[in-house]
């Protein structure tokens, strides 16, 4: 199927093509022509499965044929949990934009940095991104409107759900028109997001990408078996062997991913931390510079990561277990993406031996395991 067939105008069709779009996504397919039917959606698609794009440009196809009434009063309204997710889905609307023949005016708002600029810039804007903290302080300070919202995405809901933002979006929720239309996106489907989506949801079209969950068939994955002293000078060898250009790191703890960059730049190899104690410049640039292929290793934690949507990420390496088997699929889903083979790498010590057998049974995969005793690392 093509895009052309999606019922998509042509300044659309352009856009997509300077994307390199090659043709759409299963969640695509699905979700844009219900998108504009005016249907609600439940959406279970992990992130990278394209689903950005799946509402992205059903919303601006609708939004050409009408135009914005009032100001600081936006049309659309995208929440993420996220501050760089906020950016990418920004960045996406913009992209898909370039040729329309009426201006829609894209901007992503959220904290960590100041929100003046942001309350002045807000004018004239049709489609808001939002972490539900800065949206209601712009609320509260009488900067926005969500009286003429018509379209409410959620997206990542299982994670903003994760992260204790059940009350804010309640607030939201509250504020909002009865008449909209609604779009949900979870990577998961639990109790909570079931509750979400009754009280939400006007008799839903689901759309469940089980494969794009759960395909991990293009990812190499190995394991080593280590000891805790020997697993940095063996992560530091894993790089240097294999020659890795681009390769992000996973820690569960803020503490450990910044003491890892810190043995890593000693032995010069070019690395840097992205979690939630970075300023959001910092955060951003961070995650600029390893999009660009400018920075060899990225060492991040899971919430920090969920910005990171590279279309080719080579390596993904477990440097500390997930809590989870459904975390631990969606972080080797960082690569393998677009029909493109990847590999991912994980670090086991005796103590986590229980756990990552519990893992791989879940995941309903065997991963090789291989001894690094006899590793020579001395001086890496």
């Amino acid at each position: 199927m093509t895009f052309s067939a999606l019922g998509l105008s042509a300044p659309l069709i352009k856009a997509i093509g300077d994307q390199n779009y090659a043709k759409p996504y299963p969640i695509q397919e699905k979700a844009i022509p219900a998108i504009l039917q005016g249907r609600d959606i439940l959406g279970i698609s992990k992130t990278g499965s394209g689903k950005t794009a799946s509402y992205a440009l059903p919303i601006l196809e609708l939004f050409q044929k009408s135009k914005n009434k009032r100001d600081r009063h936006v049309r659309a309204l995208v929440i993420v949990p996220t501050r760089e997710l906020a950016v990418q889905v920004s960045d996406v609307f913009k992209a898909f934009c370039k040729h329309l023949p009426e201006r829609i005016k894209t901007m992503a708002v959220y904290g960590g940095v100041s929100i003046n600029p942001q309350m002045i810039n807000l004018h004239n804007t049709d489609v808001l991104i939002a972490t539900p903290g800065r949206l209601l302080d712009l609320i509260d300070n009488k900067a926005i409107h969500l009286a003429d919202v018509e379209v409410l995405v959620l997206d990542e809901a299982d994670k903003m759900l994760d992260l204790g933002f059940e009350e804010e979006i309640t607030k939201i929720l509250a504020l909002l028109p009865a008449k909209r239309q609604n779009i949900l996106f979870s990577a998961t489907l639990s109790n909570n997001i079931n509750d979400i989506q009754a009280n939400l949801l006007n008799n839903p079209l689901t759309i469940e990408i089980v494969e794009a969950e759960h395909n991990i068939d293009l990812i190499e994955q190995v394991a080593y078996n280590v000891t805790p002293e020997r697993k940095g000078p063996l992560l530091r060898y894993l790089i240097r062997h294999e020659n890795m250009t681009q390769v992000l790191v996973f820690t569960s703890a803020i503490r450990v991913a910044d003491n890892l960059v810190g043995k890593l730049l000693k032995n010069n190899i070019h690395a840097a931390s992205l979690h939630g104690h970075l300023s959001q410049t910092a955060r951003l640039e961070t995650l600029q510079r390893f999009k660009a292929g400018k920075l060899r290793v990225l060492v991040a934690s899971d919430l920090a990561s969920r910005g990171i949507d590279i279309q080719e990420l080579p390596v993904v390496i477990n440097y500390e277990l997930p809590r989870s088997p459904k975390d631990y699929v969606h972080r080797i889903g960082r690569t393998g993406r677009a029909e493109a083979p990847g590999k991912a790498i994980t670090l086991v010590c005796p103590e986590d031996q229980h756990h990552f057998g519990i893992i791989q049974k879940k995941m309903g995969k065997k991963v090789e395991m291989r001894e690094s005793d006899n590793i020579d690392l001395q001086g890496v």
